[in-house]
């Protein structure tokens, strides 16, 4: 095992779990789990702590607000109370908007049924971002973050390693190609290499301790 295959093996030992994971999400390729990684991939595209997104994501779900069809027939305060529950008060009042927006858009755009959306792009990554960011409150960070965990189960999207992630490359000193990365992974599902480098970009600590312990 080389340097970069080390530094790979102990970020992804350490660090190796998807934000869908941590979330509480069992990713399928079905309409309510890919629903809960787009409010997901949405809370945690603002300039916010990731573990508030994540528990503000938890929070949804157990006010059953976890399908776009209970968060667009769900008024306005309950989402804000919601989301303020997992901790994420800084942009409640504009994320419970958008929230809404974007189920009712989801429902009339693909039937509630990111599936559709998938289709639609034909294939196409860009194309399938490009839709991504229809939905209110999705950027291009949000739908970066949810094709990084959605190559779990749209395997064809693979690897799907964005500018977040190689830049986590970079102060590992790994190298930025995508194909090389996955080589040196290994066996490592490409969600699961993809979330462990984003953790290395948000936190220089992930990276240096993932450093010492290869040296």
């Amino acid at each position: 095992m080389n340097h970069d295959e080390r530094v790979l093996h102990e970020l992804v030992s350490e660090y190796g779990r998807t934000y869908a994971d941590e979330a509480g999400i069992r990713l399928k390729d079905t309409p309510q789990p890919l629903y809960r990684l787009l409010v997901l991939a949405l809370l945690l595209s603002a300039r916010i702590r990731a573990s508030v997104a994540v528990a503000a994501a938890r929070a949804l779900h157990e006010d059953r607000l976890d399908s776009p069809r209970r968060m667009a027939g769900a008024d306005w305060q309950r989402r804000v109370d919601a989301l303020g529950r997992g901790g994420y008060r800084r942009y409640d009042e504009r994320t419970a908007t958008q929230l809404g927006d974007g189920a009712e858009l989801l429902l009339d755009r693909w039937g509630g049924d990111l599936r559709r959306l998938h289709e639609e792009a034909g294939g196409d990554t860009g194309e399938l971002r490009r839709l991504l960011q229809e939905e209110p409150g999705v950027g291009p960070a949000g739908a970066d973050i949810f094709l990084r965990e959605a190559q779990r189960v749209w395997p064809e999207l693979a690897p799907y390693l964005d500018t977040k992630a190689l830049s986590g490359a970079e102060r590992l000193g790994l190298p930025k190609d995508p194909d090389r990365l996955t080589d040196l992974a290994g066996n490592t599902e490409p969600a699961v290499l993809a979330a462990a480098l984003v953790r290395a970009a948000l936190d220089k600590q992930v990276a240096e301790d993932c450093l010492r312990r290869a040296s």
